[in-house]
């Protein structure tokens, strides 16, 4: 418990800081926001032009943007420290990181939470509504649990991208942009059907980075699609999630022991 307070405290820190300006915090968060439904809207001209896309309708591929973006956008929220760790590093700011009594990854994580995001957030929400009440069937209890935990499990998945980037900067001392291809090419890719994809894609979304885990099985299972998969799988995909988080601070562990301080 002390932990969890002291992270709030930190983090809320953070955040009273950036609502010293509220201008900018609204301009950003609208952009954000805006942004987002234009992305959305690039996929329903889509679907009026073609009706479905492999056998999906526009309210079903709605659920699978929705649960997508909502992970993506708590994600980036929560672990904005590292996505911005490289200038950490190169700042040699990362040597008191080391002196203080909590662990590192702990501190990144609270050192920095980006409240514009919840633009983005706000925008996810509305999509995944859109799509839930245009089913022809309204889900069960269990069914919408199911739903909440691929969030939970999309967020540590993105979580555990972003810790990846940020461990890569112990050796490269910058965010390598091959991460932006797991991250925001990951976010694109899997706002779809993994179906329209070819084989080798496909697969690289469920068992190399499991993105097509947290909202592609659990979707297909949930609305009767055909998949090579038994239908219980879906309610152990959103642990691809865990498993990911956990891979990422894995790396970070690795990172900190490489780690040579920046000598200032």
């Amino acid at each position: 418990m002390q932990a969890i307070r002291t992270y709030f405290v930190l983090a809320l820190s953070d955040v009273r800081s950036q609502m010293q300006y509220r201008a900018s915090f609204a301009m950003q968060t609208l952009g954000n926001f805006l942004a987002s439904c234009v992305d959305f809207l690039g996929i329903a001209a889509l679907f009026s032009s073609f009706g479905a896309l492999q056998g999906w309708s526009l309210y079903e591929v709605a659920v699978l943007y929705g649960i997508v973006n909502l992970s993506f956008a708590l994600a980036e929220g929560i672990g904005r420290g590292f996505d911005e760790f490289a200038r950490t590093i190169r700042e040699g700011n990362f040597d008191r990181v080391l002196l203080r009594p909590r662990g590192t990854l702990f501190q990144v994580l609270a050192s920095r939470m980006e409240i514009s995001r919840v633009g983005r957030l706000l925008q996810g929400a509305a999509v995944l509504a859109l799509g839930l009440a245009g089913l022809p069937e309204p889900l069960g209890l269990g069914q919408g649990l199911l739903l909440a935990a691929c969030v939970i499990g999309g967020t540590m998945l993105f979580l555990g991208v972003l810790f990846l980037q940020a461990a890569a900067c112990f050796w490269t001392l910058e965010s390598l942009e091959v991460f932006n291809i797991l991250t925001y090419g990951g976010l694109q890719a899997v706002a779809y059907p993994l179906d329209i994809y070819q084989t080798w894609l496909r697969n690289f979304l469920l068992y190399v980075v499991p993105l097509g885990c947290l909202n592609y099985l659990p979707s297909a299972v949930l609305f009767g699609k055909n998949l090579p998969f038994p239908a219980w799988s879906a309610y152990l995909a959103p642990l691809a999630g865990a498993a990911f988080l956990a891979l990422g601070a894995l790396a970070w562990r690795a990172g900190v022991r490489h780690y040579r301080s920046s000598g200032s």
